[in-house]
């Protein structure tokens, strides 16, 4: 890799985020492997990826030559060495700071010398996560949002070791997949997520107190605060798990203002994990 470019991508996770980013990377030029040990989550992927471009081809937003190049670039495969020589790495796997570490340990030796590694999460430390890795220097965080083929936004996170050509890189990829950013220096929860889970909490203990139903609540802040989807609408899109796993941490670290709502606990501990299980605040007939 020339100092300052990025050819190849790879993206390890093929869950909701990771195929959005794979996908986002296919449609800006760069060559794309999804790495997904779960030949399930792989196929569910894969299947994603082509019904959202065909429904960008019938809506005319792209056109056949546009989504065959797109496709052509992408490639799936369920071990590592689908990353070997990638320029960055972006890994968008479950929150938890040692399954990341066995990620980033898999990465090292195959992506490029002078590759970078940027980790989706949503919340946990960048410093912390770049020192389980080989290059503390050469690690960022890139927050992208759900979907990720809508939301223009990604949050470039600074940690203590991240260097300038880390955050470049970073830069230019989130740019070339049509993406506005902001710089943000490492704190917990960085800037959206501590704002939004805040919401979303909040909502919880609207509904276990009565104060209105779900479905008002989200109409309340679509049409009187202009929020494109309501609490309950984007935490079911989300993932109540993944949520509830934001609260904690930003709990531990920032004190009792984040404490879970005891009916999202509930609700977790029921199985209602949102879209991806079809139910969660609201049932999703399959």
């Amino acid at each position: 890799m020339t100092e300052g470019s990025v050819r190849s991508v790879v993206v390890i996770g093929a869950g909701i985020m990771g195929r959005g980013i794979a996908l986002a990377s296919a449609r800006a030029g760069y060559k794309t492997a999804v790495i997904e040990p779960n030949p399930a989550s792989l196929q569910s992927a894969r299947a994603e990826i082509e019904k959202i471009l065909d429904r960008a081809l019938e809506k005319t937003e792209i056109d056949e030559p546009t989504a065959r190049a797109a496709r052509e670039r992408l490639t799936y495969a369920a071990g590592f060495d689908a990353a070997q020589g990638a320029d960055l790495a972006i890994e968008a796997v479950p929150e938890s700071v040692a399954i990341k570490a066995k990620v980033y340990g898999q990465l090292a030796p195959r992506i490029a010398r002078e590759g970078v590694i940027a980790t989706n999460t949503s919340s946990l430390s960048i410093t912390e996560l770049a020192a389980t890795s080989d290059r503390p220097a050469r690690f960022l965080g890139m927050h992208f949002f759900n979907p990720v083929h809508r939301m223009r936004l990604v949050e470039l996170v600074r940690g203590i070791e991240t260097g300038d050509h880390a955050l470049a890189i970073g830069e230019q990829a989130a740019r070339a997949m049509g993406k506005e950013t902001v710089l943000v220096r490492e704190s917990p929860g960085f800037v959206t997520s501590r704002i939004n889970v805040l919401i979303g909490n909040e909502a919880f203990t609207m509904l276990e107190s009565g104060v209105a139903s779900a479905r008002d609540i989200d109409k309340a802040l679509k049409l009187g605060l202009n929020h494109p989807m309501g609490p309950f609408e984007l935490v079911d899109l989300v993932g109540l798990d993944t949520r509830l796993s934001i609260l904690e941490y930003l709990h531990r670290m920032l004190g009792d203002k984040y404490r879970p709502s005891p009916l999202l606990i509930q609700y977790v501990k029921a199985g209602r994990l949102g879209r991806k299980v079809g139910r969660g605040v609201y049932e999703y007939p399959s």
